[in-house]
């Protein structure tokens, strides 16, 4: 083997094994971080769950009051997407699957007639969407990773101001939801108006109502619970793309540094035969010299 050749095997190696011990610590720190996100959904459920069962309550006191504040316009003329993905990359599909099932929400609302108002959640999900020719309205960077209620809060009121203003009827979000570490799903889901609890029909026509007197009036009520449930839903769905997130890059990493190790071996079973064979041309050239002194002897 050349000494040239020798040399630039050494280095891919090298740079393969450096690249591993990055690839490696990425894995274990991303598999540290699934657990983290994991408690805090555990944690933050409970709220979550209570406020759904308040409204869902609330509604079948007064289904009408319910209809009136929960039920989406039958004619939606401007709908606001809202769009979370992360702030960095090296984690497998999770940004492109959230960015590529929102670019296609906001195409078919277009095709629908809809105008569409774009607020996005993470680094990755701006220059995406400009480069298709989608102007996004307001983006928020920075949490995605960790996201506190704070953050939660802020989203929600920026999402609530135009249609609390009458400038969107509808408010849709694209998240990746958690179910467990190996399933994770792209959904869409219907922020604003809350969503008609799914027993809210059966209670209405079956004639049952609801045990719980609630004061003030259900429609007042539903109002002032509506902001607090809107920043429960964006905070479940910020936990849930964290942990997505996180989930996602571990197996990207563990694939990654399990690739590194098949290079490596490849690369060193290169070299290993090539200084064989260079060995072999040395030790033959060196037995038909001696043959030939021999012979001229």
């Amino acid at each position: 083997m050349a000494g040239g050749q020798e040399r630039i095997l050494r280095r891919r190696i090298k740079s393969v094994q450096a690249t591993r011990k990055i690839t490696k610590a990425m894995e274990l720190i991303a598999a540290s971080q699934i657990a983290r996100s994991q408690a805090r959904i555990v944690a933050n459920r409970p709220y979550r769950q209570g406020m759904r069962r308040i409204i869902r309550e609330a509604a079948a006191a007064d289904p009408r009051a319910a209809r009136k504040m929960l039920s989406t316009p039958e004619k939606v003329e401007t709908a606001l997407v809202v769009v979370i993905v992360g702030d960095r990359g090296l984690s497998g599909p999770y940004n492109s699957s959230a960015l590529r099932a929102g670019d296609r929400l906001v195409h078919m609302l277009s095709h629908q007639g809809t105008k569409v108002r774009l607020v996005t959640i993470g680094k990755k999900a701006p220059a995406f969407f400009r480069f298709r020719g989608i102007d996004v309205e307001q983006s928020f960077t920075g949490f995605a990773d960790r996201p506190t209620f704070a953050d939660a809060r802020a989203v929600a009121s920026a999402v609530a101001a135009p249609f609390v203003a009458g400038e969107a009827q509808q408010v849709l979000l694209v998240s990746t939801r958690f179910h467990s570490a190996g399933n994770q799903s792209v959904e869409v889901e219907q922020l604003l108006p809350l969503s008609m609890p799914e027993d809210l029909e059966v209670s209405a026509t079956s004639g049952l109502k609801g045990y719980t007197e609630f004061e003030p009036e259900v429609e007042q009520l539903l109002t002032e619970l509506a902001p607090r449930a809107l920043e429960s839903e964006i905070f479940s769905a910020l936990l849930e793309g964290a942990a997505s997130f996180h989930t996602s890059q571990q197996r990207a990493m563990a694939a990654a540094t399990d690739n590194a190790d098949e290079l490596g071996q490849t690369l060193s079973r290169i070299m290993n035969r090539a200084r064989q064979d260079s060995i072999t041309t040395e030790i033959m050239e060196i037995v038909g010299g001696a043959e030939a002194l021999r012979s001229g002897k």
